[in-house]
């Protein structure tokens, strides 16, 4: 059920600076002429008794920096909305996730990248069928690199989290980092995109096969030591991005020698962002995720 759509650009709340992505036409442009439109689903789509904001078609993509509301600890966290290549959950896999990080004291930026919207002639499933997300995540990537010491960022303390198909942006922002797919097109392009840390919360598109552990190619073929360590979060009954998928992409982090932190849960579905529920997955989490960025290293002392 859908309550209200509006065709418009997504548009953060005041006080956040949204920036586009590219100084002129992306590369890869795609014929799609339809509008960017928001929309708030009904009540028969809420996830814990509230809307989500639907964010389709995006051909203009865009980051959002969203600053720390308490002491700067100076990492940074790119946000991928989940949408499976479609669409993007901009509230519910976004703008909470950036409230929670930036109540941390963790500079938060929120990228809204290109999804075709619905029943398009472009396959989904992300690189290297749908390229465009990928570029845009690493554009990304390399902008907060750039622009580290003016947002007041640690460089080598910048990390990604994403949900569902954001997740799988994750596992492939950080696998596919030596080399952009596009040519560059400033000087932010000349500088690293790889994460220093990825958080990857009920992803998809990583498994070969359902009810198989097999890692999809396009990732593991550039799963490296290299690759950043890694969080993951799953449920065994979410039968949207089934957990094959973090299992596939964990069996290849452990075989590349990548820390990684996987946690299983028997219940709580797909798609509950950071929205507490009777799910014990929901508020347990972002706790866990808090922890192991202290033991990663990257905030300062594990939390009493």
């Amino acid at each position: 059920m859908i309550s209200l759509a509006r065709a418009a650009p997504w548009r953060p709340a005041a006080g956040h600076e949204q920036i586009p992505l590219w100084p002129g036409i992306p590369p890869d442009p795609q014929p799609v002429t339809d509008a960017e439109t928001v929309t708030v689903t009904g009540p028969g789509a809420w996830v814990a008794g509230r809307p989500v904001v639907i964010v389709t078609p995006v051909t203009a993509p865009t980051l959002t920096v969203y600053r720390p509301t308490v002491a700067n600890t100076g990492v940074a966290v790119v946000v991928f909305p989940g949408g499976g290549y479609q669409e993007l959950a901009i509230d519910l896999e976004g703008t909470e996730a950036c409230d929670w990080l930036t109540a941390k004291g963790i500079t938060c930026v929120l990228s809204k990248y290109r999804v075709p919207g619905e029943h398009r002639p472009f396959k989904s499933g992300g690189y290297p069928r749908w390229p465009q997300a990928l570029e845009d995540a690493q554009r990304t990537v390399g902008l907060v690199r750039f622009h580290a010491a003016e947002w007041k960022i640690d460089p080598n303390k910048i990390g990604v989290l994403g949900f569902s198909a954001g997740g799988h942006l994750v596992a492939a922002t950080s696998t596919h980092f030596k080399h952009r797919l596009y040519a560059p097109v400033d000087a932010a392009d000349r500088v690293s995109c790889r994460p220093d840390f990825g958080l990857a919360i009920y992803p998809g598109h990583l498994s070969l096969a359902d009810n198989s552990i097999a890692l999809n190619p396009d990732i593991k073929s550039h799963l490296t030591s290299e690759t950043p360590p890694t969080f993951l979060v799953q449920n065994e009954d979410d039968d949207v991005d089934r957990v094959e998928d973090a299992l596939s992409y964990y069996v290849g982090l452990k075989a590349a020698h990548v820390p990684v932190e996987m946690h299983l849960y028997a219940q709580g579905r797909h798609a509950f962002g950071l929205r507490a529920s009777d799910a014990p997955v929901t508020t347990a989490w972002p706790r866990l995720a808090e922890t192991w960025l202290h033991t990663i290293g990257m905030l300062p002392n594990i939390p009493q």
